[in-house]
This record gives C-alpha cells, sequence and structure tokens, in this order.
C-alpha cells in the first residue's frame, strides 16, 4: 500500500535531514584522547581543557602535554609542573588530549612531540607548540605566551606544533589542522 503524498514528504525530509547532519559534523573531529578523557565528555562541567594538537611532523614516538600553575615564576621551572601527561602519538589526525584542571584560572602548558622517545627535550628533532602559537625563534616562549584561562566548562586550547627550521628558528609544517 502507498503512502500517502503528505507521509511521503515528512518521510524524505527526515533523510535530507539526517544525510545533512552526517555533513554538519566538523572534518577535523577526532576523538578525545589520553587518561583524563572522561574529563572532557560531553555533559561534564568541569574544569577542563581538551588540548587540540595539530601539525605533527611524522605519527613516531610520544605527545607530552606538560600542565603549570598561574605563577610565571613557575613556567617551565623543574619541578614546578602540576601535571604531565605522556601518550603515544596517534597514526593520523589531530591530537586531543583531555586534561583535567585543578580549578578555574590562569594556567600554562606546552606540548612537546618527542619524536625520538628520549624522555627529554631534544631540540634538533623534537617538535614544541604552545596555547598562543609564538614564533619559536633561539628563546624558550614567555608565560603569557603559553598562558590560557580556564572558564566553565571544557576550555578548547589550539596549538600548532612547531620543528627547529634553522640554526635557531622553529616553524610549523603545517599551517592548517587536519
Amino acid at each position: 500500500m502507498a503512502l500517502p503524498v503528505a507521509a511521503r514528504l515528512v518521510q524524505g525530509m527526515s533523510l535530507v535531514g539526517v544525510a545533512l547532519g552526517m555533513l554538519a559534523q566538523p572534518a577535523f573531529a577526532q576523538d578525545i584522547i589520553g587518561p583524563e578523557k572522561t574529563a572532557c565528555a560531553p555533559g561534564i562541567k568541569g574544569p577542563a581543557a581538551l588540548v587540540r594538537v595539530y601539525g605533527l611532523k611524522d605519527r613516531t614516538g610520544q605527545l607530552r602535554v606538560q600542565l603549570y600553575g598561574s605563577n610565571p615564576d613557575d613556567w617551565l621551572a623543574k619541578g614546578k609542573k602540576l601535571k604531565r601527561i605522556e601518550i603515544p602519538v596517534t597514526a593520523t589526525g589531530d591530537m586531543n588530549v583531555c586534561v583535567a584542571l585543578p580549578r578555574y584560572g590562569e594556567f600554562a602548558l606546552y606540548a612537546m612531540h618527542d619524536r625520538g622517545q628520549a624522555g627529554k627535550r631534544e631540540l634538533s628533532k623534537d617538535g614544541f607548540g604552545f596555547p598562543q602559537n609564538p614564533t619559536l625563534s633561539g628563546r624558550q616562549p614567555h608565560f603569557d605566551e603559553a598562558m590560557f584561562v580556564a572558564r566553565q566548562g571544557v576550555t578548547v586550547v589550539d596549538i600548532a606544533m612547531q620543528y627547529r627550521s634553522g640554526l635557531f628558528s622553529f616553524k610549523p609544517v603545517v599551517a592548517v589542522r587536519d
């Protein structure tokens, strides 16, 4: 038995809506990863940071995300980090790492692509990235270049990885996200 014209029209519109909904998903959507990924799950009130790392030079080694508090004197100081997360580099796409935060407010962080898995910074091999994506040229970024403010819910922090390109400069491999 054939459906009435109005019912067929509604059914057709529903299928188009489903198809359009699938097309509306962002092309760079990736899984949230890391040992604290549940802190960034839908409906969670935070505080947490979703660190979206892109522009990896290759798919080897580990990604390290290291979190510091709001005191500029603690930035990159030995023994002053609040948290370190290390995970294997994924086979494809951006790496979306969730970091549960102890409170709302100011933090600083950096991401390091430890390509050789040496467990320490190797400037000639590894990639580095910071929340405000500062230009790196023969110096460490200042606290204010690596700082972000965690607000209610999950705060998104985009980081473009940079790799050595010359004697004292670092540059991104890519300028856009996967």
